[in-house]
This record gives C-alpha cells, sequence and structure tokens, in this order.
C-alpha cells in the first residue's frame, strides 16, 4: 500500500479514503500484476502529494481493484472519481513519479522519470592521413565478395575475412562498404529508414512572384524578418529534382493552407512584422494560401513527388487557429475598436504605423477585447481565448491540453458539444467548411485536415503540438486519414504511390527516441529531440562519438516492433547546427554522415546540406533558424562541394534499408567501423583516422 501523509485532506474518495475522518494514515491500493507496491508519500504542497517507485514491466493497478480500470497515460493528469480503479501497463523497467492532487478536483498522474544517462567517456578524434585503411569484415561478408565504397565507386575484394581501401580525397576518411550489385533501389520500404527534407515553403524557392504579395500583404523594407519572401509550392516542385539528389524519400513542407491575412508583432519587443509565413497560423484549413499558390500546383508537386518516389507530409495543427490581426477584423468583420479609436486607422488597417514612441505591439491598443462582435470570430463553442465572453484559458503549465501556447486560441478539441460553423466561416469566400450536424469541433479539423488527403494524396502528417491535444484526438485523425488515403489509393490506381499506407510523426517536445504511450493514438513516430541536443555536434568531428546513441537508437528498434523515431539536427523551433557549431562547413560535412547514418528515420532541415545561415531574428532568437535558401551560394565550390558530400551519404543511405532499420554491430575500434544488417542487406561503415581512446 501507499501511504498518504497524516494531514486532513478535504477530498472525499473510496480511492483515497476520507482522510478529515478517524483516519489518521489512510491508503491508496497499488498494485503491479499481483503483488502490492509500497511506497512513502511526501508532501509537495497543500493538497498535493507524491512518491517515486522502482517498476518492472507489468501491469500497475491503482484503486479499487473490484471496479472496471480506466487506462492511465503517462504525463496526462486523470480526473479522479469515487470508487475508481487505474491502469498503466508499464512498458519497461524504470522509475516513475505519481502525483496525487486533492482538493476541488482532484487527480492523479504518472510521470515516468527520465534517468539522466552517466556522461560518456570523451572520444579524442584523430585526424586521417591520407592512408589506405585494412579492417575484418568477416562477419558480414564472405571472402570473395566484391564490395564497393559507396562514396568513391572504388571496388575491392575481401581477402582472409579483411578489405584494405584508401578512402577517396574530401571523404573525411569515410568508406561505405556495399556489395558491388548494390545499385536498385530497395523494393520495399521500411519508414525506420526514411529521410525527411524539412520545408518552409515560403523561405525555400519562388516559382510564381505574382503570388508574393497576396491579401495585401507587403514586405517591411527592412530585415524581412517576419514577412513573405515568396517561396511557392511551384518553386518546390521545380526543385525537387536537387531534393530527390539527396537521397530524399520524403518531403514535409509548412502547413499550405490558408493562414491569417495580417500580420502581429513580432518578438518581445514588437520590433517587425510577423506574418504567418510558418504556416502554423491558421485561418482556413479548407483553401490552399494564394501565397502558395493555386491547387493545381499542389496537385503537379505531388504528382512530381510520386514519380521519383518521394512521399509528402503536411504540417497540421489542431491545438490552435491562429492569431487575430488587424487585417482579418477589417475583412471578415470581427471584434471591435475601442471608442474613437478608428480615426487612427488608415482606410486598409494593416497599414497601421506605430507612433515614434511605440512599437508594433501598440496596435492592441486600438481594440476592445471585450466587445460583443468577437463573437463572430471563432466563438466561445470553438475556442479558448479570455476575450469577450469566451472562456478563460487555465496556464499551460497547469493544463497543457487547455492552457494557451503564446497566447494563441485554444481549440476545445476535448469537447464533446455539437457546434456550428465559426461565424466568420459561414460568410467567407471561398471556403468549403460546411456546417454538420452533430459535429464536435475536433470532427471539423479531422475532416477539413483529411480532405487534403483524400483529394490530393498528401502521404502523411507532421503533427505539430501533440502534447497539447488530447491523444483520443490524434488517434481519430489518424482513422479517418488512414480512409482518406484508401479512397484517393482507389481514386488513383496508377499513381507510383498508390497503396502506400499514410504515415504520422509527431511533435512532443524535449521527447527523445524512447518508445511512447503516444504510439499508441496514431503516431507512428515520434520527433527526437535528444539527437540535436547530445550527438550532432560531438559526432559531427568524428563518428566514433556517436557509437553510444547508434547502439541505444538500434536497441530500441530491435527490442520495440513498430517503434520509430525521427532525429534530426536543425529545426525552425530550436537552433540550427550551421550556427552552433564553429567551423560550420566542415562540422557540417561531419554532420552528413552523423545524421544520415543513425538508426530510425531522420529529418534534413532545409539548407543543412549547405550550411545555410542564421538570418536577421529580431528580438525573436528562433526567426533567424528560418532564413530563405540562398541558391546563389550553391555556385560557390566549397558549397558545392558540401552538398555532394551530403548526396553521396544519401543516396547510400537510400539504398540500405539496413541503415536505418538494421541490427547495429560495431567491427573495429582502430579504424571505427560497424555493421549495419537487416536480412540480406548489410552494409559497413568505416571512418578512417579513428580515436586512441576506443582502444584503451
Amino acid at each position: 500500500m501507499h501511504r498518504l501523509p497524516s494531514a486532513c485532506h478535504p477530498l472525499v474518495l473510496g480511492l483515497l479514503l476520507p482522510a478529515c475522518a478517524a483516519f489518521a494514515d489512510p491508503e491508496l491500493p497499488v498494485r503491479l500484476d499481483d503483488r502490492s507496491v509500497s511506497l512513502e508519500w511526501a508532501d509537495m504542497q497543500s493538497g498535493r502529494y507524491s512518491t517515486e517507485v522502482e517498476l518492472a514491466p507489468g501491469v500497475l493497478l491503482i484503486g479499487d481493484a473490484t471496479q472496471p480500470a480506466k487506462p492511465l497515460a503517462p504525463y496526462r493528469r486523470q480526473p479522479l472519481a469515487s470508487g475508481s480503479a487505474y491502469r498503466f501497463e508499464v512498458p519497461a523497467p524504470g522509475r516513475y513519479r505519481l502525483i496525487v492532487e486533492t482538493g476541488e478536483s482532484p487527480s492523479l498522474r504518472l510521470l515516468p522519470i527520465k534517468e539522466k544517462p552517466a556522461a560518456p567517456a570523451v572520444v579524442a578524434c584523430q585526424p586521417w592521413n591520407g592512408e589506405a585503411v585494412e579492417v575484418a569484415v568477416g562477419e558480414v561478408f564472405t571472402d570473395g565478395t566484391l564490395l564497393r565504397d559507396g562514396y568513391s565507386g572504388q571496388t575491392a575484394r575481401v581477402e582472409n575475412g579483411r578489405i584494405r581501401m584508401t578512402p577517396a580525397p574530401g571523404s573525411d576518411g569515410l568508406l561505405l562498404l556495399e556489395r558491388a550489385d548494390s545499385d536498385a533501389q530497395p523494393a520495399g520500404r521500411d519508414w525506420r529508414n526514411a529521410t525527411v527534407y524539412f520545408v518552409i515553403t515560403d523561405r525555400f524557392a519562388n516559382g510564381d512572384p505574382s503570388n508574393d504579395n497576396s491579401y495585401g500583404r507587403q514586405p517591411d523594407g527592412q530585415q524581412e524578418i517576419g514577412t513573405f519572401h515568396g517561396g511557392d509550392l511551384e518553386g518546390l516542385t521545380a526543385r525537387l529534382d536537387y531534393i530527390d539528389a539527396l537521397g530524399v524519400d520524403t518531403l514535409w513542407i509548412s502547413a499550405p493552407y490558408e493562414q491569417i491575412h495580417g500580420w502581429v508583432g513580432g518578438g518581445d519587443k514588437g520590433d517587425f512584422r510577423h506574418y504567418a509565413y510558418h504556416g502554423y497560423y491558421a485561418l482556413d484549413y479548407t483553401q490552399l494560401d494564394a501565397n502558395m499558390g493555386e491547387e493545381d500546383d499542389l496537385r503537379e508537386l505531388i504528382a512530381q513527388a510520386h514519380a521519383r518516389g518521394i512521399r509528402v507530409l503536411f504540417d497540421v495543427v489542431m491545438n490552435h487557429p491562429g492569431y487575430s490581426t488587424l487585417a482579418d477584423m477589417q475583412t471578415f468583420d470581427f471584434g471591435g475598436l475601442r471608442d474613437g479609436m478608428a480615426q487612427y486607422l488608415p482606410e486598409q488597417w494593416t497599414r497601421w504605423q506605430p507612433e515614434s514612441f511605440e512599437n508594433l505591439h501598440a496596435y492592441h491598443n486600438l481594440i476592445d477585447y471585450q466587445h460583443p462582435d468577437w463573437a463572430d470570430w471563432w466563438g466561445k463553442e470553438w475556442v479558448r481565448a479570455g476575450i469577450g465572453d469566451y472562456d478563460q484559458p487555465p496556464s499551460v503549465v497547469v493544463d497543457p491540453v487547455k492552457g494557451l501556447l503564446a497566447f494563441l486560441p485554444d481549440f476545445k478539441t476535448e469537447s464533446e458539444a455539437h457546434v456550428g460553423l465559426p461565424v466568420f466561416l459561414q460568410h467567407k469566400q471561398p471556403t468549403r467548411a460546411v456546417a454538420r450536424e452533430d459535429y464536435r469541433v475536433r470532427d471539423y479539423l479531422i475532416e477539413w485536415l483529411t480532405f487534403w488527403v483524400r483529394e490530393f494524396g498528401v502521404d502523411g502528417f507532421r503533427a505539430d503540438t501533440v502534447r497539447h491535444v488530447e491523444p483520443e484526438a490524434w488517434a481519430e485523425l489518424r482513422a479517418a486519414a488512414d480512409k482518406a488515403r484508401a479512397e484517393w489509393s482507389a481514386a488513383h490506381p496508377d499513381d507510383p504511390l498508390a497503396g502506400q499506407p499514410f504515415w504520422m510523426v509527431g511533435e512532443v517536445f524535449g521527447h527523445g527516441p524512447e518508445p511512447s504511450p503516444y504510439q499508441d493514438n496514431g503516431f507512428d513516430a515520434l520527433i527526437n529531440f535528444a539527437f540535436q541536443d547530445e550527438v550532432a555536434l560531438p559526432a559531427s568531428e568524428c563518428l566514433a562519438r556517436a557509437e553510444t546513441s547508434y547502439q541505444h537508437y538500434a536497441g530500441l528498434l530491435a527490442r520495440n516492433a513498430g517503434h520509430n523515431f525521427m532525429s534530426y539536427a536543425s529545426s525552425h523551433d530550436t537552433a540550427l547546427f550551421s550556427d552552433k557549431a564553429a567551423d560550420s562547413l566542415a562540422r557540417q560535412r561531419g554532420l552528413a554522415a552523423a545524421l544520415l547514418l543513425a538508426p530510425g528515420a531522420v529529418q534534413i532541415f532545409y539548407g543543412d546540406e549547405s550550411a545555410r545561415p542564421f538570418g536577421p531574428s529580431g528580438s525573436d532568437p528562433f526567426q533567424g533558424t528560418r532564413s530563405s535558401m540562398d541558391w546563389s551560394r550553391h555556385e560557390m565550390p566549397e558549397v558545392a562541394a558540401l552538398i555532394e558530400h551530403w548526396r553521396r551519404i544519401g543516396q547510400f543511405r537510400s539504398r540500405h534499408p539496413a541503415i536505418g532499420a538494421g541490427e547495429h554491430r560495431p567491427l573495429s575500434k582502430q579504424p571505427y567501423a560497424f555493421a549495419r544488417v537487416k536480412g540480406d542487406d548489410r552494409v559497413i561503415v568505416v571512418q578512417a583516422g579513428g580515436d586512441d581512446a576506443l582502444n584503451r
């Protein structure tokens, strides 16, 4: 039994027992399979108690064992009900923290405690001296097998279980060994070997300058930190051969559906106009944003991508729509101004300028956020926003599902209430949004998002802010997307990717490569934040520094059927690798090997392969990660050589599912070498030079 402190608790539940009665030491029954678990509780604060427990795999039962047990998901707060029981399937051994809150809203939460790994021994990286290297390969390839270096194309036969080759100049001492007949792309597909190229479409390539200033959007004539830069779907299509040459098999694009038309004040200081160029401030999920192009442009992009074997993922958001802006208030006639403020606005409200003593946040001073006409925006049935008569949202720290992220209105995806269309969508043209009977907020969002799958053949979703939407909504989205994908495949049987399954990867900020219950709710993989934090920088100096992580990653995949994760080194929400690494071009070469040879799916952020520099950021430190792709830089000899380096390693990965999905076998410490094996597919990676620490 777990014993709660003997303090008097206001909670009266069969689960916890009425502590204010004669029970000086109430008990909370906790069992793992058939064994009772017993630990002491500690006060965290008034009405809040916690305990830590070491658990083995099994079924953890909390509460009244005679009652049907409700599933308990990790991290999420579970409301407590009298006489109830809760079940958690412990997937792996480890330490867990159980938190009980009493009071008016009693709750229970189980938090896996991530053990901080011991700091690995420092591995010294020695430069390659240009000489030939010899490595034992008999464990993987038999004598007489003709091997090819996938980097240089040179060949050699295995003799006496060994191979001897000289790495190519400019290879950083790499040998990418494969059978010499390994030219064909793999017949099957394993998403654990996916190479995903993430593009913020507006910042990539401008195919049609005529759509650059849609909806009255304008450049600011300054640093253009948060304005639209002109990239569009047509420009992206024109660069598919470039993307394909990197060995990429999946293209993740920023959400192309219609965004808020206007701007908000950017950064803490309101020092730049921040438009929704990144796709995270949705206005109408059923229409393409005019800055992205026309629907035929999207059809052509997907058709051309599929012809190259490249899947297309949409970035999707179910947690929030976009902010209100002056432009949208005027266009769609919602919200209201404070008395007498109209005189300070120009004919087109979006052209408002602050006074010399103000910043761009000052436009809020013109707006009456308690005006009754805010009902004509999304409406209180749809979102929490803390304006008008809308519900006041809790802190996102207290309630990650119902709280506001960056003060964005929070969709009520958890609500079971039936709702009509928001007023502004009832009158907006064009739109495909149609009022449905018996639809919840969640149902509309799912219908709108899966429309792009059913109509255009979108191959998957990268889901934003996963932690801040209840898992059940994601599971429903996935089920609907699978159905839409099947319908699209049936209608387009001649498409090269017809019949291929849908794929969904989620962003749970800070999550690592470990298995997660989120994958029981529609997700094939989660983004692995640990690679950027723990692996990318040291491994970019020499691959031997990735060995511990490579073993860990491959082991997770081997031990957990169907498990996957997606590692990255640069991101729009964290940092650019090129900005973190000194001697950027050299370290960016090392990153190519560290990332593209990692187990599990990997994500290249546009420009990783060309050391795209950090851009102007103003008072928002993340804006610079989204700088425009400067194609003229690619003509510089050193940048062209860097891109070619990424291409050779990326194409090697694309030929071999074993790299992402295979068993990892360390082969040699000096030179550093490992094998990956998946069925008949097997490769060996060697990096000459190695280090003395591995030989100790």
